[in-house]
């Protein structure tokens, strides 16, 4: 094979996105076998032959054959590297016998633009990992070893709690990550953090009872208490998180407390320590549960990481919350939530009639994955790389929109959140920004009606799944979109 040309190739299909030669290399490589040019079982260069042929250091290809290794999708032995046989490769149309039809129906065609509009949404959207740079080889071989292992009486419904092995894998990250006190019998794995709030609030609370919600804050949270019958209630937060006033317990005292302490959505401040025992010594003194979601707490980028709130003192009223959408891709549609042990029966027999559990291949695989260490591993390398592109950001907001607007947080996480500091609207300026294909979400959006709060106007800037290569110029079209509304308001 010529790897000069597929080099080359590959470089030309970018539209001038500018990566060093090492990346390039993986990324061709990584392309060719996926795409099936570089065959199953087929030898690659050796490393010396290869960096001589495409004139480039020899450290660079062996990045390039080490991170493929690393990702499954070659083999290194002693007689060289050979691609993995992993099942990946696409099929080839020519192997089917038969031409595919030429055009599709109007209305499938229609989806599939719209799909692919979609796709091409990414900055700055909030939430959205990395998902480039998945190690989807490694997944699919942990999915292959579970299915290997399911038998006939695995493919029912299953337990309401969850496979027990993702169970106990679960059980076992928390305690050692997050400080959270458990064991297996209080972990549930759910379909994510909305199935999570919708159990949480059907079992704890009543209809009408007052559910608290952070302002600005996740909607995701009201809309599952609303969905229950709850009566939401705003309560403001500033640089250190949740701040409930005594006001607040007197006037509106809450069945359930909802909160995002290690990175507040949206604002992304950290709930300090003082108001972490606080919330707890009056929460049991008014009987109120706390439910916490642990959102992208893996991704702390400034100081130590800090334990959960469930695991700050014995027998906490604290439901705890988590998903893996954020850590590895949100097609998953994998989480988990950890709960008192009295309340354990309760939870079982609510998860029972609203969820049946199924999917045991995903959350075996799941287990292994985070078992075999791949899972702590792959956060690292996302930490890394998210660090990078937070700073990428930050240089980006730094050189074009210093003057119009301020960052408000942002110490961890996967986003950051900045004030609006022009005289214009967050909200008309993200449907402007929404035109131009740059997804900003307006803070606004994120606030219920409050008496005598403060009016948030601003934007969540999602960074993680913006590589930093693009990051300048998509900070520069958003700067020209406000600089533009701001000349035409003064005309």
């Amino acid at each position: 094979m010529d790897f000069g040309l597929l080099l080359s190739a590959y470089a030309q299909q970018q539209n001038g996105r500018k990566l060093p030669r090492q990346r390039m290399l993986y990324e061709a490589l990584r392309s060719a076998i996926l795409e099936g040019t570089i065959a199953q079982g087929a030898r690659l260069a050796a490393t010396r032959v290869l960096a001589d042929e495409l004139g480039i250091a020899r450290n660079s290809v062996l990045y390039a054959y080490e991170r493929l290794a690393a990702e499954g999708f070659i083999e290194a032995g002693r007689h060289g590297s050979v691609v993995a046989h992993s099942g990946l490769q696409k099929p080839s149309s020519k192997r089917l016998g038969a031409p595919l039809p030429a055009t599709l129906s109007k209305r499938v065609a229609g989806l599939r633009n719209d799909r692919d509009a979609l796709k091409e949404l990414v900055a700055f959207r909030p939430g959205l990992p990395a998902l480039d740079e998945f190690p989807i080889a490694q997944w699919r071989a942990a999915m292959e070893r579970a299915w290997r292992g399911v038998d006939a009486s695995d493919l029912g419904y299953g337990g309401s709690h969850g496979h027990p092995w993702l169970r106990r894998a679960v059980a076992d990250y928390l305690k050692v990550s997050r400080g959270v006190r458990c064991d297996i019998d209080q972990v549930f794995i759910t379909d994510g953090t909305q199935t999570s709030l919708d159990v949480a609030a059907r079992v704890l609370a009543d209809s009408g009872d007052i559910a608290w919600i952070e302002n600005p804050g996740y909607n995701g949270a009201r809309a599952a208490f609303q969905a229950t019958g709850l009566r939401v209630v705003p309560v403001p937060v500033d640089a250190h998180g949740i701040a409930p006033t005594p006001e607040h317990w007197r006037q509106s005292p809450p069945r359930l407390i909802y909160i995002t302490p290690s990175h507040q959505y949206p604002l992304g401040s950290v709930l300090s320590l003082e108001r972490r025992v606080a919330l707890i010594d009056a929460a049991r003194a008014h009987g109120s549960w706390i439910i916490e979601d642990d959102y992208d707490s893996e991704f702390r980028h400034e100081g130590p990481p800090l334990s959960a709130v469930q695991g700050l003192a014995a027998d906490t009223p604290v439901v705890y919350v988590g998903t893996f959408s954020k850590t590895l891709f949100p097609a998953l549609r994998l989480g988990f939530m950890v709960v008192p042990a009295q309340l354990a029966s309760a939870i079982s027999l609510t998860m029972g009639e609203i969820s049946r559990r199924g999917r045991v291949a995903d959350q075996i695989a799941l287990a292994d994955f985070i078992d075999s260490g791949m899972y702590s591993r792959h956060l690292r390398r996302m930490r890394r790389l998210y660090s990078e592109r937070r700073e990428a950001l930050l240089e980006a907001i730094d050189r074009h929109l210093r003057d119009v607007v301020t960052v408000s947080g942002g110490a961890g996480g996967m986003h950051l959140t900045v004030r609006l500091d022009a005289p214009l609207s967050d909200v008309d300026v993200a449907r402007e920004a929404l035109a131009r294909r740059i997804i900003v979400p307006p803070v606004s959006s994120y606030c219920l009606p409050a008496p005598d709060e403060h009016r948030y106007n601003g934007f969540v800037l999602g960074y993680a799944g913006v590589p930093a290569d693009s990051t300048d110029g998509l900070v520069a079209q958003l700067r020209n979109v406000i600089e533009t509304m701001v000349q035409a308001r003064e005309s």
